[in-house]
């Protein structure tokens, strides 16, 4: 038997309601559910083949060897698949991304997405897309959520299988643009991973989950109605909770940066002049900037008058992981 191998690729996503702390943490089981937007326009492309020959993976990320915790968290995720496919094969993977890793963009959500549609179609394993988000959130618990294209809810099931992703609207359904304001490109210092095992020390989270339910509801009715003020309300408040339990856990994650504090205050500035705009943070310090087609220009020129020298990127609404 040869080379067994198949290509896949996936979108990133923002939360808008925020996945912070597990119920499980082996199983990557979330404390809330969750409900995100894909981004098009951000892609990671991931080539995985399975081979007789290998003994152990290999792994590139952007055309360099990938580092020994990279190479782990790759190596669990394929054994599920190995286990699954009753195959017991070495894999070569390479992936590459097109933009920053580590920086709280979700670059682990895409990763993991096409991880597992590529992996799992070069074992020969047929899965739903219900099946494949949760097996990808095994590997990332947001990567659930990239599996599906446009508006997304994880549900934080009781068990592994109940834990998955559905969709809540198409990409087509609300052209909303994000511009996400790159304040610090470079990895943070404390992963995702790592700050979730945090959560439960902050005092403030046990509020913040038994007050998700709400905050999912108001952002579903905002988005399938497509009123854009209840959900900058909604996004807000979500986002500025998520960092109040990091700035309280033990020890402290502080994420935002002073580029990060001025882009949130001109949003909400702009805002309050009339402009539909609003600002979410996931775990790191870059913003992402959400507005109407029609408000992009004016959100820009607000952005440009920062004294900080700030690289945006602009996605949209995008599609599901798909094979290449």
């Amino acid at each position: 038997m040869g080379v067994s191998e198949a290509v896949a690729a996936a979108h990133p996503n923002i939360a808008l309601i925020k996945y912070w702390g597990d119920r499980d943490h082996a199983l990557r089981i979330p404390a809330n559910g969750s409900i995100s937007l894909t981004l098009g326009g951000l892609k990671t492309q991931t080539r995985v083949g399975f081979d007789p020959e290998l003994k152990q993976d290999r792994l590139t990320i952007n055309q360099a060897p990938g580092e020994a915790t990279a190479r782990q968290r790759v190596t669990e995720h394929l054994d599920l698949i190995r286990v699954m496919a009753g195959i017991q094969f070495g894999a070569i993977v390479d992936s590459e991304t097109d933009f920053p890793i580590g920086a709280g963009l979700a670059s682990s959500a895409a990763a993991f997405a096409a991880l597992t549609l590529a992996g799992c179609a070069a074992a020969g394993l047929e899965l739903g897309r219900s099946e494949l988000s949760a097996l990808a959130r095994r590997g990332s618990g947001s990567a659930a959520r990239s599996i599906f294209g446009g508006f997304v809810e994880l549900v934080a099931g009781d068990d592994d299988s109940a834990t998955f992703a559905k969709p809540l609207a198409t990409a087509e359904h609300w052209p909303i643009v994000d511009l996400i304001v790159l304040t610090d490109p470079m990895p943070k210092p404390i992963s995702s991973t790592a700050g979730h095992s945090r959560a439960e020390t902050s005092p403030l989270q046990a509020a913040r989950v038994s007050d998700a339910p709400r905050r999912l509801q108001a952002c579903r009715e905002a988005v399938l109605a497509r009123d854009f003020g209840r959900l900058a309300e909604v996004v807000e408040q979500d986002s500025d909770m998520l960092h109040a339990v990091m700035m309280t856990s033990k020890p402290a994650l502080h994420y935002w940066q002073p580029g990060s504090l001025a882009v949130m205050a001109e949003v909400r500035t702009l805002r309050a002049q009339g402009i539909a705009a609003c600002y979410t943070v996931d775990a790191g310090p870059n913003v992402h900037c959400l507005c109407l087609p029609e408000t992009e220009p004016s959100l820009r020129q607000g952005l440009a008058r920062l004294p900080f020298d700030l690289r945006i990127l602009r996605a949209v609404p995008g599609p599901g992981a798909w094979l290449v």
